[in-house]
């Protein structure tokens, strides 16, 4: 049977307790995912409580970071999504992609209703891809793919 959870301390504790083995462990998120079957992205996000997985990779995460039946049942739960609290983020690197947003919100809003029309990009529907690629003037780039799948507006 499928539950949902209506508070996030539960998931927000377990992800605590499962950074913390897989930092003890020597973990990759790479590894982690290998052991659930899913992407790195849709993994990472379960199991730092913003999404469900289906019971085998439950399973295989707990078993991979050494956690017990409780983390198995609760990865398996749908959580209250949402990982930040309120206000404008303090880290660094979440702070810039607010940043982002606040600089381009506006921008991608205009181009995808210009392109689309009325409606939403899903966060449920979503793929998200985080490369490292080289950049041609030295250094580093980041390259970060969100590909969510468009749901128009309907009238009712």
């Amino acid at each position: 049977m499928v539950h949902a959870q209506f508070d996030a301390t539960a998931r927000r504790d377990l992800a605590i307790a499962a950074v913390e083995a897989k930092t003890v462990k020597d973990l990759t998120w790479e590894r982690i995912a290998e052991a659930s079957g899913f992407s790195v992205a849709f993994t990472t996000a379960a199991v730092l409580g913003q999404h469900a997985l289906p019971a085998p990779a439950a399973r295989a995460v707990a078993d991979l970071l050494g956690l017990g039946e409780d983390a198995v049942r609760l990865l398996q739960t749908i959580p209250t999504r949402g990982s930040l609290d309120g206000g404008i983020p303090t880290d660094p690197t979440i702070y810039r992609f607010y940043e982002m947003l606040q600089v381009y919100g506006t921008t991608l809003k205009a181009l995808v209703h210009e392109q689309f029309g009325d409606g939403i990009i899903s966060a449920i529907n979503f793929k998200l891809d985080v490369k490292k690629v080289a950049d041609p003037e030295g250094g580093e780039r980041a390259v970060i793919t969100l590909d969510g799948k468009y749901l128009p507006t309907k009238p009712f």
